[in-house]
């Protein structure tokens, strides 16, 4: 029997995927024949051991009792799909084919057989005759005569309009699967099926066919056609059974033992919003009452309500499938009589609510599927009467509290995928396995707290909006938690927040943990531990560029770090993995993965996915080149130069941070410095004596009036004795030196040639007074009398050159002299000062060459603004 399973999934399934694999076509491969598309037209020479011989889609025409060779041991002949039109097969073709056990002949679109055409083929068990547009006196003629152990016969897709199979299909009394699917039978009366009392089909199949042209009164007047024929699956669905069609053809169907009956893809119930169809009522199903049947399939189709007692007859069902209808309404007492009934399926209906009552008369159920309606309210006790319930399928609802399963059963498994739950924290489950992804949920700790009362082996959070976590709440040390899904979220956020550090503390059972997607790009320190048993740990598709060695608990024996964006990898992470997903990562391939690169060579673990997707990312030389192509055979002398270059660069990095660290120290400290300096220079060096001169002031300063707050604050306190005992000038200025009542340009002359040096301090008041400037004419007189420079200027504020060669004297200054500018920075001042006071003591003589050049158009230039 192995024998011949392996020869029909090789024939059947991975023939033709070996063809598409490989391109292999028109040759003998060990025990099969392949000559599918091949254009033959006669039946090719193959060898006499051959199991398996396939001639799909060719032009052959035709077989008879001379086309085959004695093969006594083929098993498998497929001859469908021949492109000629018409397939003839002639009396005897198979003779010389004893022991064929299978035998195709679908999608001949014209296909003629003798009536002795299958003479010989005792051992034939299945026999394919599908899209051969058989007519309605098929199965009246007698050519199954000699498949006395056929059990699978395929009819469907034909043209078949009746079925009174010819008496000689008494003695097929293997026969188990007949499917008549999709032909044109449009009636069926009691004795039309004769040929098959006393048989028991495992399968047989009329659905889809026109059975809807038999009224309710035909029914009753065709008797039962099924009488005395038991079935295991007995398919009607597809057959456009109305309520009135259902019942007249369950009342006639009274007494088939059937196990599992399918009208599904019925026209029974007016659907939303509609009334021109009945629903189902206590009566529709109460023929069945002795049919022992054990499933129903009453799907696809717009049921609306289920009525009270709709299915009281059914006591010994136990499966009943009322999928994709458009139910809205459970009546009270919808489902009294199913005492028996374990598996409900209610799935993509439009149910808005559930009721304490709606599952009532339902004591020995374990699967109810409400997946895909409308659900959002549901009653506390609405689950309360259901000792035996086992899973709950909720998933694509709009659920959004479970205080209803505070009074559930114990149950094994609840689905609450894709509903709208924000918070289960005040939850009550008693149930070992969950599933909560596709939610709104957001608080992680809301899930600790529920692990407080609730005892869960495996449970999903997937896809729902993790991002926060008020961890107050400890998991319990004695939880059960086996398994935990938290991927698609954003545990991310919640780390760099710095909470839940300690989130899998407790969870020491813990096996598989998922974290797929999340947007992870560090591991808090000791964030796995207490994972003592975990075995298999889920982190692809992450932002993950390296693994701490000692993050990862010691049992762990699967990991996925699939699709992160690992550069450098340590190999001693995986060294005691079994198995591990490193495919789709970032690698740089340098001559720091060489390490790497050795450990993927040499080791023995289980790498998953294709080695062809461990590739390079960078440089991009290497883009794209799968690892174990690499070669690092220059890598060696690097290795030796490593530490040197390291060296260098440390050096370096020092000395460059150390000069910038210095500068910038520097440039904001500079004022302190100086200071620091000057008391130096001071404590050090022996301050000379002034010298004697025959001036009576050191300096005469030289400024607009509207300045001379700043002046005497700036200038006069740091510079003049007279404000300050340790200031070293004595300097002349208008407010204290002048004499009252002589004249003002004679008072200027006299303060210029009794100083030492005129200090001229230039703004924009100064270019406007007319006495400043013409005492600027008399400095530069003296210039050109005692060839000395005897005038310091210094601009203050914010005037351009431009503004200062406007005036002809200061134009002849600049040409010649540099000038001192007032500082910016505060800091600076105090060195400014220092400048100054140097320039008043220093004695500048003037080179004669540089008088005789310029006293010429200097003389001119102090003559035009009136010097003499």
């Amino acid at each position: 029997m192995n024998t011949v399973l392996h020869i029909l999934i090789l024939t059947f399934t991975a023939g033709p995927f070996l063809l598409e694999s490989f391109h292999i076509k028109c040759e003998t491969i060990g025990l099969t024949a392949i000559f599918d598309f091949c254009n033959l037209t006669r039946i090719p020479w193959v060898p006499t051991n051959i199991l398996s011989l396939i001639l799909s889609d060719n032009y052959i025409p035709e077989v008879n009792s001379m086309s085959f060779p004695l093969l006594k041991d083929l098993f498998v002949l497929k001859l469908d799909g021949q492109k000629t039109g018409n397939f003839t097969v002639h009396k005897d073709s198979f003779k010389n084919l004893p022991y064929l056990n299978t035998l195709d002949l679908s999608y001949n679109l014209i296909l003629v057989l003798d009536i002795d055409a299958f003479t010989g083929l005792h051992y034939l068990e299945t026999l394919v005759l599908y899209y051969n547009q058989l007519n309605g006196s098929f199965l009246e003629n007698n050519y199954f005569k000699d498949l006395t152990n056929l059990e699978t016969l395929d009819l469907s897709f034909n043209s078949i309009t009746y079925v009174k199979p010819h008496p000689r299909f008494y003695t097929l009394y293997k026969l188990k699967l007949l499917s008549l699917k999709e032909n044109k039978i449009s009636r069926l009366c009691e004795g039309d099926l004769y040929s098959f009392q006393y048989i028991k089909f495992t399968v047989f199949d009329l659905s889809r066919n026109y059975l809807y042209y038999l009224n309710p009164s035909d029914w009753e007047h065709c008797g039962n056609p099924f009488r005395n024929i038991g079935f295991e699956t007995l398919n009607l669905g597809g057959n456009g059974f109305n309520e009135e069609k259902t019942k007249a053809l369950c009342n006639s169907l009274d007494g088939t033992k059937i196990y599992y009956l399918n009208l599904g893809s019925h026209i029974m119930g007016p659907g939303f919003g509609f009334n021109n169809s009945k629903d189902p009522d206590n009566s529709t199903f109460a023929g069945l009452e002795n049919s022992d049947l054990a499933m129903l399939d009453i799907s696809h189709g717009s049921i609306f309500s289920l009525r009270s007692y709709v299915f009281g007859k059914l006591s010994k069902m136990i499966h009943l499938n009322l999928a994709e209808n458009k139910i809205n309404l459970i009546q009270k007492n919808a489902f009294h009589g199913l005492q028996n009934l374990e598996i409900l399926n209610m799935s993509f209906n439009l149910l808005g609510e559930i009721y304490d009552d709606s599952f009532d008369g339902l004591p020995s159920v374990e699967q109810i599927f409400l997946n895909d309606n409308h659900i959002g309210p549901i009653q506390n006790n609405a689950f309360k009467n259901l000792p035996k319930l086992l899973l709950l399928d909720l998933t694509n609802n709009a659920i959004a509290t479970l205080r209803f399963c505070e009074s559930m059963p114990s149950v094994y498994f609840i689905n609450l995928k894709q509903n709208k739950l924000k918070s289960i924290k005040d939850a009550r489950f008693n149930t070992q396995i969950i599933n909560l992804s596709e939610n709104q949920l957001t608080s992680l700790a809301d899930f600790f707290q529920f692990l407080q009362s609730a005892v869960i082996e495996s449970t999903s959070l997937r896809k729902n909006k993790l991002a926060t976590c008020n961890y107050q709440v400890s998991i319990p040390k004695n939880n059960t938690l086996l398994y935990l899904d938290i991927s698609d979220n954003m545990v991310q956020l919640i780390w760099e927040k710095g909470d839940c550090f300690e989130m899998f503390r407790n969870l020491s059972r813990l096996q598989t943990l998922n974290l797929t997607n999340n947007h992870l790009r560090f591991f808090p320190k000791g964030i796995f531990n207490g994972l003592s048993s975990l075995q298999e740990l889920n982190l692809s598709s992450n932002f993950l560029t390296d693994i701490p060695s000692d993050v990862l608990p010691i049992s762990l024996q699967t990991l996925d770090v699939s699709r992160n964006q690992l550069f450098f990898p340590n190999p001693e992470v995986f060294l005691h993995l079994g198995t591990i997903d490193l495919t789709h990562n970032q690698y740089i391939c340098l001559c720091d993965l060489v390490n790497f690169l050795t450990w993927l060579n040499e080791t023995n673990a289980t790498l998953l996915g294709d080695r062809n997707d461990i590739f390079c990312a960078l440089p991009d030389d290497f883009k794209y080149v799968p690892l174990r192509d690499l070669e690092f055979s220059n890598c060696d002398e690097l290795t030796v130069l490593r530490p040197i270059m390291f060296a260098l660069f440390v050096f370096t990095s020092f000395v460059v941070v150390t000069f910038m660290t210095v500068v910038i120290i520097y440039n904001h400290f500079r004022g302190v410095f100086f200071g620091f300096y000057k008391r130096l220079i001071h404590s050090t060096l022996e301050e000379k004596p002034p010298e004697e001169n025959n001036v009576k002031y050191d300096a005469f300063l030289c400024y607009a009036k509207k300045d001379f707050p700043w002046v005497e604050n700036v200038f006069l306190k740091n510079l003049d004795s007279d404000y300050n005992d340790q200031n070293r000038f004595n300097m002349c200025f208008e407010e204290r030196n002048f004499i009252p009542g002589e004249d003002h340009i004679v008072n200027i002359r006299d303060a210029i040639w009794n100083s030492k040096k005129t200090i001229c301090v230039v703004t924009k008041h100064f270019l406007r007074d007319g006495w400043c400037v013409e005492a600027f004419n008399y400095a530069q007189s003296r210039y050109f009398t005692e060839l000395k420079n005897v005038l310091i200027m210094v601009v203050v504020g914010s005037l351009s050159e431009y503004q200062l060669r406007k005036y002809k004297p200061i134009r002849a200054y600049i040409q010649r002299c540099a000038y001192l500018t007032w500082p910016e920075d505060d800091q600076d001042v105090e060195w400014f000062l220092s400048r100054l006071s140097y320039k008043i003591l220093q004695e500048e003589k003037v080179k004669n060459k540089d008088v005789q050049v310029r006293t010429v158009s200097s003389t001119l230039e102090l003559h035009q603004i009136g010097v003499s």
